[in-house]
């Protein structure tokens, strides 16, 4: 009599929608400036890249916002029941992890949070897919310290 052993079932791979954030992976070079300011006043770099398993993408950033060190970790992974993509980032400004939703269609990209009230972003990948540009605005009623509107555009280093 003969034993069968079964193959053990591999789990589920990444799913398929994280595709639509592949254009991110890089090295990116940014600048921008504050609604209030009249020459650039933030600049920086960001990296993404795919973690081990392919299930969630993380973002390492260094920015000078208006004169203050900004140093950031971001995860983000895929919420199949709203078609969008939440993260938390961890930021040297803030003791607490903050939540994010981007949601990308296309080359468009709306990246919303609740922090400071709510601000949402909304950007623009070019075809090529090596540069943005888009703005962060506070949502309406919640201007003011924290939450400061400003516009930024980025350029792939590698």
């Amino acid at each position: 009599m003969s034993e069968q052993h079964e193959q053990p079932q591999a789990p589920p791979g990444p799913d398929p929608e994280l595709k639509r954030l592949e254009f991110f992976v890089g090295t990116w070079s940014m600048k921008g400036r504050t609604l209030d300011s009249s020459e650039d006043n933030v600049s920086g770099q960001t990296t993404f890249e795919w973690l081990p398993g392919g299930f969630f993408l993380q973002q390492r950033i260094e920015l000078d916002f208006a004169g203050y060190p900004i140093k950031g970790l971001e995860v983000i992974g895929y919420d199949p029941s709203t078609g969008t993509f939440p993260s938390t980032v961890y930021a040297s400004m803030m003791g607490m992890p903050i939540p994010y939703r981007y949601d990308v269609q296309g080359n468009e990209v709306t990246i919303t949070t609740e922090l400071g009230g709510g601000a949402t972003f909304h950007g623009t990948v070019s075809e090529d897919g090596n540069s943005f540009k888009g703005g962060w605005r506070p949502d309406a009623g919640k201007e003011g310290a924290g939450n400061v509107a400003y516009d930024v555009s980025g350029t792939r280093v590698k």
